[in-house]
């Protein structure tokens, strides 16, 4: 696929409790931290659910980003997507002629990234990332640098992102993307990632946690 939905964040004012509930009802194992996180104040646990990714952050310090929007939110919630693209250059270049501001941007020799402001992009912040080769994963720990390495028996199928105007937003993903945004319902509401759909090996009952619905297939 020229763009997949790779990763999907949580941010939670307290990352522990969410990160067990996560892991114990998803079946995941033992989440990678990045302390590459702190430099934005940070702390964070990120799992690999077969060849995806979910990730909790949350405040490590005062005035961070995260921490602000939890704030204006009141309460835990879905924050960011990242997706993976092929041709990421091409998508930078749509989103300087979009006039869409970019709040980090990184290139490293096997992964490069690029979030994009919330405000421009509506429902979550966006990342833009490629992977060298693409199935490796940096940011999944390094288990996943430069390889592809092993995930829980699990998969996440598509989120659900409320805007307050979703036929909008979908054509302004669709134009940064190149394509409509793959796995991604949106629907009427404040801007937050609000569902995350996860084919499990086993039926579980759909549950929220760090205010995102979890539904299972």
């Amino acid at each position: 696929m020229a763009v997949r939905l790779r990763q999907v964040v949580l941010a939670a004012r307290e990352l522990d409790p969410v990160a067990a509930q996560l892991r114990e009802t998803l079946g995941l194992d033992e989440p990678f931290a990045d302390p590459g996180v702190a430099a934005f104040g940070l702390r964070n646990a990120v799992f690999a659910l077969g060849e995806n990714f979910l990730e909790v952050i949350a405040p490590a310090q005062d005035d961070t980003a995260a921490g602000r929007w939890l704030d204006r939110r009141g309460g835990d919630g879905g924050y960011m997507l990242i997706f993976q693209l092929d041709d990421l250059d091409a998508a930078r270049a749509r989103v300087a002629d979009m006039g869409i501001r970019v709040v980090w941007s990184v290139d490293l020799p096997d992964i490069s990234g690029t979030h994009l402001h919330p405000a421009d992009m509506r429902g979550a912040i966006v990342s833009l990332d490629r992977a060298d080769p693409p199935e490796s994963w940096r940011w999944g720990g390094p288990d996943w640098e430069g390889k592809a390495g092993t995930g829980a028996a699990s998969e996440i199928r598509g989120v659900q992102v409320a805007v307050p105007d979703p036929d909008a937003t979908a054509q302004r993903w669709a134009e940064v993307l190149g394509e409509p945004a793959p796995g991604v319902e949106f629907v009427a509401g404040e801007d937050a990632v609000t569902a995350v759909t996860v084919a499990l090996p086993e039926q579980h009952e759909d549950i929220e946690i760090g205010g995102v619905r979890f539904l299972f297939c």
